[in-house]
């Protein structure tokens, strides 16, 4: 089988990569410098402990296991951070991608899949989003990733490099089997902080905006479960290892909730009327984002097994309530 280096193996969505990879029979190596990953999230391949930023830490690892593709996950994701730390951004995330890529060019390795992000869109004025929409980040998070994106254009135009660049939409639920889930303690997913707020683990839950021109004044998203992301890059691996063309792919299911109606069914889901308290707008966020997803079902053959709102906060609060058992 296929040996495939994972950066941020341990963090929430590369671990349910790492886990997919791992039950179909890959061999896997995960480089993680655990800042917000957990080594315990690690199921399957050895966990090399690193940063994406130490280049010849990075190099030698990647030499050492001489890998047939990288799935890079490692990055900072908080959009309010990117607005008041954007060189923390730009070195993390564009910085650290090259050179994750410079040190692919050294080892040999010439199959890559980036996760990236809806943000690169910035805020579109037509939905669903397709993939060829002009990007126009408006904050200094999807601009980190669509620097990357405009490197593994060039790069696959020089030849010999070929990549899929997977644009998340809102990720969130965790393993059905409940052997992993979120662990960041400082999360900012909707969903994580509901189950959390229901649990006890936060005294409320804060929703910011409510005059957004929606229906109901807030944000609307367009919400995956981590495991059918975790399949996308499955599809993605396999689709480069038979000699796909790179290919630029929207990961969501095309339907966008507000906020409003997410925490409405997480408090039917939970069965916990937990309080919300109504707040500003957060600098950077786009009112509403959903994704054309035809284009990955074709290109990948990828079908969605949990294309449910309700399901996705179940799995998302059946792990909040294990990992309070466990502490």
């Amino acid at each position: 089988m296929a040996r495939v280096f994972v950066t941020g193996g341990a963090g929430y969505i590369g671990s349910h990569a790492v886990k997919l990879l791992g039950e179909k029979g890959f061999e896997v190596a995960v480089f993680d410098n655990l800042s917000t990953g957990n080594s315990s999230s690690v199921l399957y391949g050895m966990l090399i402990k690193g940063d994406i930023l130490d280049y010849e830490t990075l190099k030698k690892a990647m030499m050492d296991f001489k890998p047939d593709a990288v799935m890079h996950f490692a990055a900072k994701i908080i959009v309010p951070e990117s607005v008041e730390k954007p060189l923390l951004y730009y070195e993390n995330n564009t910085a650290g991608a090259i050179n994750v890529l410079k040190a692919m060019r050294e080892t040999g390795v010439k199959n890559f899949i980036f996760s990236s992000t809806a943000a690169v869109y910035g805020q579109p004025e037509k939905m669903p989003i397709k993939e060829d929409f002009p990007l126009s980040p408006i904050n200094p998070y999807g601009r980190s990733k669509a620097f990357v994106e405009t490197i593994l254009k060039d790069l696959s135009f020089a030849g010999d490099f070929s990549y899929v660049s997977l644009r998340y939409f809102n990720v969130a639920g965790a393993d059905p089997e409940g052997k992993i889930g979120e662990t960041k303690k400082d999360a900012t997913h909707l969903i994580t902080m509901c189950v959390r707020t229901a649990c006890g683990k936060r005294d409320k839950l804060f929703v910011f905006g409510t005059d957004y021109p929606t229906k109901d004044g807030t944000c609307i998203r367009d919400y995956i479960h981590v495991m059918d992301l975790a399949e996308a890059h499955i599809k993605a691996l396999d689709y480069l290892l038979e000699g796909g063309k790179s290919e630029i792919l929207n990961c969501g299911y095309g339907r966008g909730f507000s906020v409003l109606e997410v925490v409405n069914e997480a408090k039917k889901v939970t069965g916990i009327d937990f309080p919300v308290e109504y707040r500003e707008r957060r600098p950077g966020d786009p009112a509403r984002l959903v994704a054309d997803a035809e284009k990955i079902k074709r290109v990948l053959n990828w079908v969605p097994k949990y294309d449910d709102l309700s399901f996705i906060i179940k799995t998302a609060f059946e792990w909040e309530k294990k990992l309070g058992s466990q502490s």
